[in-house]
């Protein structure tokens, strides 16, 4: 009975241990990526401004825009990611999942709305769902779906379109249905070669708990993070190349503008919580361009891409990818033209 206790103490010691070195990790991580991007943001133009190089300047300005606004979401996709591999049992989702992909693909896109983080969030969480058993299209439905219905998102989108209702409701029913097709194409389609399964490092406890937690999170972050990097400084390169006045040869034309927008969601990597501001600004542009734009952005853009290569392969990403742009921008279409 004394061992039993002893080894009880020792057990919830170890378990306290750990979920204290989890947070340090957590924050210390967190900031030092924030504090990297600030440093970046402030030594950068100043850098620029020596050399006489303006682009460079406007390089780090779009950079670390990109990397601060994604850093605070990654963290809790990576943490939401870690919880659920080592605290939530199989079991689990496969009461709350119906065991039909046909079915479970759908509740799996409306269940997006819960999570209020942006695309960095889903991609580790996806990650973690099919490690857990998850069918994949379940699992990527939820990750197209969570960062564009999520109520942070709506109600930004509502705050950015006063007065529109229409333009929330359009977002809603043309981010979910792209996601909910994009499951039941993968279900009907994917081939397993294409998708490289996420996989925790060697050190993670088979059997859950906080250290499976403590070394998930260690994983998830410093590897999604790297790609993130990668996804910004990519966006970056395009936003200072790409001349301002190829913009005004477009907005002329219904369907150009609508693909010129759809294009530019990819390559300005604009979180969820912030594009429908942006959109709101591109007055020029129709409401169905401008609601493409805020379809296509949270699903589709370069550091999500990024994003994707790392956790699930190159061949995965570029064909999905590639797939939910067109899908996204005809259901911005239709959308569009049905209620705007």
């Amino acid at each position: 009975m004394e061992n039993q206790r002893t080894e009880s103490r020792r057990t919830a010691a170890d378990g306290i241990r750990l979920g204290l070195r989890a947070l340090v990790y957590a924050v210390l991580g967190g900031a030092a990526l924030l504090a990297i991007a600030t440093v970046a943001s402030v030594l950068g133009p100043m850098l620029a401004l020596d050399l006489y190089t303006p682009p460079v300047a406007a390089w780090w300005t779009v950079f670390t825009a990109i990397t601060v606004q994604g850093v605070p979401f990654l963290l809790l996709g990576t943490l939401v990611s870690a919880a659920i591999g080592a605290f939530v049992p199989e079991r689990v989702f496969q009461r709350l999942l119906p065991r039909r992909t046909v079915f479970a693909v759908p509740v799996a896109g409306a269940a997006g709305v819960v999570l209020p983080g942006c695309e960095c969030a889903s991609v580790p969480v996806a990650g973690s769902l099919m490690r857990r058993g998850v069918a994949p299209a379940a699992a990527l439905a939820f990750l197209l779906s969570a960062p564009a219905i999520n109520p942070v998102v709506l109600v930004a989108t509502s705050i950015a379109f006063p007065g529109q209702p229409e333009m929330v409701l359009g977002r809603l029913l043309a981010s979910l249905g792209t996601a909910v097709v994009m499951g039941w194409l993968w279900a009907r389609f994917g081939r397993e070669e294409w998708l490289r399964l996420p996989k925790r490092s060697g050190g993670q406890s088979p059997g859950g708990g906080p250290r499976a937690f403590v070394s998930g999170l260690q994983h998830d972050f410093l590897h999604a993070g790297g790609f993130l990097v990668v996804g910004a400084a990519a966006a970056a390169t395009f936003d200072i190349v790409v001349p301002r006045s190829l913009l005004e040869v477009f907005t002329g034309s219904a369907w150009l503008s609508v693909l010129l927008l759809a294009l530019l969601a990819v390559v300005l990597c604009v979180c969820s919580e912030a594009d429908a501001f942006v959109a709101a600004s591109l007055s020029g542009f129709s409401p169905t361009a401008r609601l493409a734009f805020m379809v296509v952005g949270p699903m589709v853009d370069l550091k999500l891409i990024a994003l994707q290569t790392g956790t699930f392969g190159r061949a995965f990403a570029v064909r999905f990818s590639a797939a939910t742009w067109v899908v996204a921008v005809t259901s911005s279409v239709l959308v569009g033209w049905w209620l705007l």
